[in-house]
């Protein structure tokens, strides 16, 4: 059963290890590590490209266009033309919210192979160490993971760690459509894991998506693996500040915005990926029902209601969950706010039974998982609460206020 201790002994004793931890970051990391150095990228290049480029001479629309001048554009080539833009602009195309759903795939595969093709002449590199051959090898398969038959790559940008993001399903037929936002850590080849499969997002989103075809079968579905952001290194200074989660919101807040059809989305946003949440959520378009935080160590708000979202807000930690130990304040810009499960912030706790640990939300037959995939179809009567006396009425009390709206 989860629990959570919310004693005001327990309250100094965090606040005391948040300035520990603040002063051993800063000793250790400096406040240089805030700064994001990036130069020019393939991504860029091909976006540059693309906006000096010509389609039968024609000038082709500004790369950063609205996704709905974007998709008007698209929607006025024929079948050929579209391709040949593909593949002359993968990179740019397949990255580009407003194109068809379907050409980004294409485009994602084409600019995989390219990259695949790079990374593979890298692992012959004498100019590479041993170290940088090995590594090159280990992108070389995950690109070429990326690419088999019937993988939907909706988004791949493989500038230093690389970004990337896949869907489960008929996105563009979906009735509603969830979003899986990973926490720290999570890059290119840590998108899947073989060991652990369901504490990466491919198997997160895989899992949540057979769990809501199981629990609505006549409900058009699709599960997005959202890994298109550049998420902290590790547990330090980044992953205790916001600059990361702020980045990101901005990109998510574009891919919700620009999902083909009417769409309900649904965000899952665990640790480190429910700050990212906790920024987006009052630029997120009303089509965002639903916010769910895992594992989360604060969304930098003290209460739900400050998130200024017209989502409902869920919350769900297991009781072996080390993030529990984590500060839940914010000093100085560092740290992330109120604990979401405690009862002063207001979200609805959900019972998280049967998941182990921090990354065990999403394993089959845990209770978290079947509340993730109930509220991805609307089902919130099903939804199972954790039993924590007023919280728990509270929550089943905003169930029923989600029923009725």
């Amino acid at each position: 059963m989860t629990s959570f201790d919310t004693s005001p002994q327990l309250n100094v004793w965090r606040a005391v290890l948040a300035l520990a931890v603040v002063f051993v970051m800063l000793a250790t990391t400096g406040w240089t590590a805030l700064r994001d150095h990036r130069g020019a990228s393939p991504l860029q290049a091909s976006l540059s490209a693309w906006n000096h480029g010509h389609l039968d001479g024609l000038a082709l629309p500004d790369a950063d266009s609205s996704p709905g001048r974007l998709a008007h554009f698209f929607a006025s080539l024929t079948e050929r033309q579209r391709t040949h833009l593909a593949d002359r602009y993968p990179l740019a195309v397949g990255n580009m919210n407003g194109a068809p759903v379907e050409l980004r795939y294409h485009a994602n595969r084409v600019a995989l192979e390219k990259q695949r093709d790079i990374e593979l002449k890298r692992t012959h590199d004498k100019r590479l160490s041993s170290h940088g051959q090995y590594e090159a090898g280990r992108r070389m398969n995950r690109f070429e993971d990326l690419m088999r038959p019937g993988r939907r790559i909706l988004a791949f940008d493989p500038e230093g760690s690389g970004r990337v993001a896949e869907v489960f399903g008929d996105l563009t037929r979906a009735e509603r459509v969830s979003v899986i936002v990973p926490g720290v850590d999570t890059d290119v080849l840590t998108f899947q894991r073989t060991v652990r499969r369901y504490s990466a997002p491919v198997g997160m989103a895989s899992a949540l998506y057979t769990a809501e075809r199981a629990a609505a079968p006549a409900t058009r579905t699709a599960v997005i693996a959202w890994a298109d952001y550049t998420a902290p290194s590790g547990l330090g200074m980044e992953a205790a500040t916001a600059l990361r989660a702020e980045q990101g919101a901005v990109r998510l807040n574009a891919l919700v915005r620009a999902l083909p059809g009417r769409s309900t989305v649904a965000l899952y946003c665990h640790s480190y990926g429910s700050v990212l949440c906790g920024v987006a959520a009052r630029r997120l378009p009303a089509r965002v029902s639903d916010i769910a935080v895992a594992g989360s160590p604060g969304m930098r708000v003290e209460r739900a209601s400050q998130l200024r979202t017209s989502a409902q807000v869920w919350a769900t930690r297991d009781a072996d969950d080390w993030i529990q130990d984590v500060p839940y304040l914010e000093v100085g810009g560092l740290g992330h706010g109120a604990d979401p499960v405690s009862a002063a912030f207001g979200a609805r706790v959900l019972s998280a039974d049967g998941a182990r640990g921090h990354t065990g939300y999403f394993e089959p037959g845990t209770e978290s998982l079947r509340n993730f995939a109930e509220i991805g179809v609307g089902a919130y009567r099903a939804v199972h609460c954790a039993q924590q006396g007023r919280q728990e009425n509270a929550c089943q009390e905003g169930l029923s206020a989600a029923v009725a709206a």
